[in-house]
Order: structure tokens, then C-alpha cells, then sequence
């Protein structure tokens, strides 16, 4: 246990889903846990397992492998409804980063840097402005966009070690970011790094976010590929399908 009673990280409760252990924590302690971590500067890598990043896994071994250098955390019905299957309830709170990064930053009172690296830079730039509306006790720094070469790499990482955020959102797409992050992040960088995904394109309002109604009966990946059917048809209308009969496989065989 540390100084703040929080469970240490690889005493973490987790559940197995495909072969990715995932993190079985109520939101509360878990937002209490990344607190902690920052306090303590124990660094680690962060980021969520959802039927997509399943099935991404299960197809790229170098995905797979560097997500055994994670903290993965449930995102979403589809990782819900394996948990259910496979373990015999569903996780104790859905703790997608779209909700989950706004609340940690401002359950945080101490004023903390926090790197931004990702997106276009007029989104970028759009999403940290939403955050220091946010959580104006934070330090909001934009480090890079995400189109930067891997020539561009050395660069990038020596600014984010001379700013040494507390927290590091990388937002450069899945599997990309995880790549990234576990290839060349240490706790020399920054202290929480999360993979972030689309979060900045939700803050700076270049793609909305589904009606609360909608979120709360979780539809919100239906919403999503109404407003971007070409882009996400093969994620959802075909990946959710694969990601379940890949759950109902390893059930069958008593992968738990």
C-alpha cells in the first residue's frame, strides 16, 4: 500500500480479455490510485482496452506486446460484455478516457504540468485551451502535434524532458501512440503518460460527442459511426461482431 492507502499498481485487480490484462477498479479508486501515482511520481503508461484495440491486438503483435508495458483500463460496452462472459460480471465502472481524463484533472487540486503531444496543431492547440478552461489550476503545455517524423522523434523527447510533465496526454491514434510511448517514454519524460486517442478531437469540438442520453444507454459507438461512416464502418459494423465471437472462443475454451 502507499502513504495515501491506494493499492500499489501491480497489486491492481485486473481481469484478462483476449490476453490484455485490464484494470477491475470503481471509478472513484481509480482516479484516487492515478492521483496517488502522481504524488509519489511512480511513473507508468496508461491506457484502454475496448473491442477495436482488442481486435488490433489480436492481429499486431507488436501492439500486443507493448501493451504488457500498460496500466489498461475498460473502455466501452464491448469490454463490458466480455468481462461478463468470461468472469462473470461486467467491470466495476466504464472509465473511457474521454471522461475519465476531465474528471482525474480536476479531482486534482495541486496545480500540475501537463503535456499535450498529438492531433493536428490547430486541434491540439483548441484542446488545451478547453482544458485550461477546465482545470485552470493546471499548467497546459502543447509539446508537439502528432504528424511529427521519426527524425522529429529525438527532438520531441528532449523537450518533454526538460518540462517533465506530471501528466502526458498522447493523442497520435491507436496503435501508433501505444507504440510510441512504450518504444521511448520513461519516467525521465514525464510521470503518467495516457494514450489518448481521439480525446483531443471531442475537446476542441472537431467531433462531438454523442447526447448524454445516448452515452448513458451506451450507444455512443452507434453515434460515432453515424457521423463517420466511411472512416468507421469497418470498426464497428464488422469489428464489433469479430471482437464477440473471439470472446465466445476463448470462453468455450476456458481462457479466463
Amino acid at each position: 500500500m502507499s502513504a495515501h492507502g491506494i493499492v500499489a499498481e501491480a497489486a491492481l485487480p485486473r481481469r484478462n480479455i483476449l490476453g490484455v490484462p485490464v484494470v477491475a477498479l470503481p471509478w472513484n479508486l481509480a482516479i484516487e490510485t492515478m492521483r496517488a501515482m502522481i504524488a509519489e511520481q511512480r511513473f507508468a503508461l496508461v491506457t484502454w482496452l475496448n473491442a477495436h484495440n482488442a481486435n488490433l491486438a489480436q492481429d499486431n503483435v507488436e501492439f500486443h506486446q507493448a501493451l504488457e508495458r500498460f496500466l489498461v483500463l475498460p473502455d466501452g460496452i464491448g469490454v463490458d460484455i466480455a468481462s461478463k462472459l468470461l468472469h462473470g460480471s461486467a467491470f466495476p465502472a466504464n472509465l473511457n478516457g474521454t471522461d475519465f481524463i476531465p474528471a482525474l484533472l480536476t479531482a486534482e487540486t495541486r496545480g500540475l504540468r501537463v503535456g499535450l503531444v498529438g492531433a493536428r496543431t490547430e486541434v491540439v492547440e483548441k484542446a488545451a485551451a478547453s482544458f485550461r478552461s477546465l482545470a485552470p489550476q493546471h499548467e497546459f503545455r502543447v509539446v508537439s502535434d502528432g504528424f511529427f517524423s521519426a527524425a522529429d522523434e529525438p527532438g520531441v523527447l528532449e523537450v518533454l524532458r526538460a518540462y517533465r510533465p506530471h501528466i502526458l496526454l498522447v493523442a497520435m491514434g491507436v496503435p501508433r501512440q501505444e507504440l510510441f510511448m512504450a518504444s521511448h517514454l520513461t519516467g525521465d519524460h514525464c510521470t503518467l503518460a495516457f494514450g489518448v486517442g481521439a480525446l483531443f478531437d471531442f475537446r476542441a469540438g472537431v467531433v462531438p460527442r454523442a447526447p448524454l442520453l445516448v452515452q448513458k444507454f451506451r450507444f455512443e459507438w452507434l453515434y460515432r459511426l453515424v457521423q463517420e461512416p466511411e472512416r468507421l464502418w469497418r470498426r464497428y459494423i464488422v469489428g464489433n461482431p469479430a471482437f464477440l465471437l473471439r470472446v465466445v472462443r476463448a470462453r468455450l475454451r476456458g481462457e479466463t
